[in-house]
């Protein structure tokens, strides 16, 4: 496992799902030949993430600079693959970032912005698009616990981030970030034109 630097947080993409609406799972879908897996770790070492997690399920993948846990549940949903990922990390993790395989639009800027508000004191932080929160989401090291234990069938962070709203802190990434995902084969056909454009 890759040394990590003091302070910095890590970084947790999840990448279990089995791709049912998109014919394939996700972990394996490419842009431009790029794996989504790839391209999401990519983007959290950009932001200066150490170490990446990356939790698969429906196929199993090998993803270089990254730690792969295989989540044997994944089929329960996007909990347990959560639960999986926060379990992986060191008791020392000072926090955590939280991304998606399939929102390949996501940056390494709307990253910086949580590490800042997390150094700024927040303890939870949350990506708003159009003033509705959405991903990334960089969670500190005191509430992984709680965040697993309502971490339940295909819900990630989302119901403690609604449970406990008095921690979150909103930081605005519409400028520097998309949080569309891909679940179609229309919305990667969308995805692949953007990108060749």
């Amino acid at each position: 496992m890759e040394t990590r630097h003091a302070g910095a947080p890590a970084g947790l993409l999840l990448a279990a799902g089995e791709g049912r609406r998109l014919g394939t799972p996700k972990a394996l879908v490419e842009i431009d030949g790029v794996r989504l897996t790839d391209r999401g770790v990519r983007m959290l070492h950009e932001a200066g993430c150490t170490p990446i997690v990356v939790v698969t399920g429906a196929a199993r993948v090998d993803v270089a600079g990254a730690v792969v846990v295989h989540n044997p549940d994944w089929r329960t949903g996007m909990g347990s693959s959560l639960r999986a990922g926060l379990s992986a990390l060191a008791p020392d993790c000072p926090a955590v970032v939280i991304a998606l395989v399939d929102q390949p639009n996501v940056t390494a800027e709307a990253v910086l912005r949580l590490r800042a508000a997390h150094e700024a004191g927040a303890r939870v932080a949350v990506a708003s698009y159009g003033g509705r929160p959405r991903n990334p989401v960089l969670i500190g090291h005191e509430h992984f616990a709680e965040a697993a234990a309502y971490a339940e069938g295909d819900v990630g962070a989302r119901d403690f981030l609604r449970a406990r709203s008095d921690l979150v802190v909103p930081v605005p990434c519409d400028d520097v970030a998309d949080p569309g995902d891909i679940d179609t084969p229309e919305d990667l056909r969308r995805f692949s034109g953007d990108s060749a454009r």
